[in-house]
């Protein structure tokens, strides 16, 4: 079955509390929801040749208890579109577990050139030394960070439970890991090395700057089955049966692969497309994730 970005990134428009991207605005403290979450916007996590990046806060209202397990959200979209807007439902619903949750911007891809991988990896761990870096302020345990992904943003979130820092050139972050404790990859491209179409490959040479049959080298450095190594985080992956978009193949490839590397790994299917369209599928995946960071990151 062949995919391509094109239909993962039309896929991702379907999902709830879908916006496109906004210009920037000043972080300012909203209402927590029915008391119970507080929520900061456009929090400014680092600076990019000129632009800023941004994230969301997603708090328990009760900030009396410090040192809490945080989770990082990287939205899906194909590397080139939407936003950390997309994450808010889960958001909310972590901060009411008892995490912080981070829903995070990176630079998204323009074609032919402009944003080229790695800068998404580069981003994301950014994001995660930023918040150990910021554990005080929003009482964060900077040893207990877990990552949660949907589609381009599972593969991110995959990564960082595999991959050391990539680029170490920012000195007020040096020494702090990217590396998380736990990962949810949700409908993750995780071998971009297979089921190509003429689509895909046009995209993914643009995207990672190589020609797959000249360089597949580049193809399996952005693949996390590549990656899979005893030193990597707990995996929870949940994928659609009927998956249009991803195959459920990469996703039994995934949980294959970290299993041969003896990495605590749960692959969960679901009667479900590559958004999840059905409520019984969203809750399963949010009931399922909070009992994964509770075992892993809050050691209940």
């Amino acid at each position: 079955m062949a995919w391509s970005v094109l239909s993962i990134a039309m896929a991702a428009a379907q999902q709830p509390n879908m916006r496109l991207p906004q210009q920037p605005v000043s972080p300012q403290q909203t209402a927590p929801q029915s008391g119970e979450v507080k929520v900061l916007e456009n929090v400014v996590y680092g600076t990019v040749k000129g632009t800023d990046l941004h994230l969301d806060v997603y708090e328990p209202a009760d900030l009396g208890t410090q040192n809490r397990p945080a989770v990082i959200l990287i939205h899906g979209g194909g590397w080139t579109s939407f936003d950390k807007s997309t994450m808010r439902g889960i958001g909310q619903f972590l901060a009411r577990s008892g995490f912080v949750a981070f829903s995070v911007d990176y630079r998204l891809f323009h074609p032919p050139d402009e944003n080229r991988w790695p800068d998404q990896l580069d981003d994301v761990q950014r994001a995660v030394r930023w918040i150990r870096a910021n554990a005080g302020k929003y009482g964060v345990n900077p040893e207990k960070m877990g990552a949660f992904g949907h589609s381009a943003g599972a593969q991110l979130a995959a990564l960082l439970g595999m991959e050391d820092t990539r680029d170490n050139s920012d000195p007020a972050l040096a020494k702090y890991s990217s590396r998380v404790q736990a990962v949810v990859a949700v409908s993750c491209p995780a071998d971009l090395t297979k089921d190509h179409d003429r689509d895909g490959d046009a995209f993914f040479s643009s995207f990672l700057g190589a020609d797959y049959k000249k360089n597949p080298e580049a193809w399996q450095d952005a693949s996390p089955v590549f990656h899979a190594a005893k030193k990597d985080a707990p995996f929870l992956i949940f994928h659609g049966t009927k998956d249009q978009d991803v195959p459920m193949e990469q996703a039994q490839e995934l949980y294959d692969k970290l299993r041969a590397a003896h990495v605590p790994a749960t692959l969960i299917k679901v009667d479900d497309e590559h958004t999840f369209q059905t409520q019984e599928a969203r809750r399963r995946l949010a009931i399922e994730s909070r009992e994964f960071y509770y075992q892993y990151l809050a050691g209940q």
